[in-house]
């Protein structure tokens, strides 16, 4: 499926998980590009679906929704723009999701700061990078000011 503002791409392949000891593992990928209003819903969208094929409980399901929610509402916001990529992992017979969210944007000039409940940069309550942080299982945060910020979040179903 694409069009000129969210092409989706959707590609099976044998990767490494972080921290699975070097164990492979079966990943579906998404690519959903970040661009409008309308591309934050296909992202949610897209999300509770991924959850849905990998069998999380329906509080499970909320949690990475809710995080994918917020990394890209900041990927949109802040960054002017990004992608989010969904890859659905098998590993040892357990069902998981990873997000990367990334933009092109200013990057952060302080993370520990934006970690932080409370801090913003705009007119939000200041919860969306640490609360998406604790919705979820890892969680990894890379930004170069001036080059941009990617966001590294996996949950696993029944974790």
């Amino acid at each position: 499926m694409s069009s000129a503002r969210n092409t989706d791409h959707t590609v099976a392949l044998a990767t490494t998980v972080p921290g699975a000891a070097g164990r492979d593992a079966m990943t579906e990928r998404t690519v959903h590009h970040v661009r409008t209003e309308e591309d934050l819903l296909t992202v949610r969208h897209a999300v509770r679906a991924a959850t849905l094929r990998a069998g999380f409980s329906i509080v499970d399901q909320t949690r990475v929704v809710t995080a994918a929610s917020e990394l890209a509402r900041n990927a949109y916001i802040h960054g002017g723009g990004g992608s989010v990529t969904i890859d659905q992992l098998t590993l040892g017979g357990k069902a998981g999701l990873r997000l990367m969210v990334k933009d092109d944007g200013p990057g952060i000039l302080d993370a520990d700061a934006a970690l932080t409940d409370g801090f913003t940069t705009g007119a939000g309550l200041g919860h969306g990078l640490g609360g998406a942080r604790r919705l979820m299982n890892d969680f990894e945060l890379h930004t170069v000011p001036g080059q941009g910020t990617t966001v590294i979040a996996t949950r696993w179903a029944g974790r």
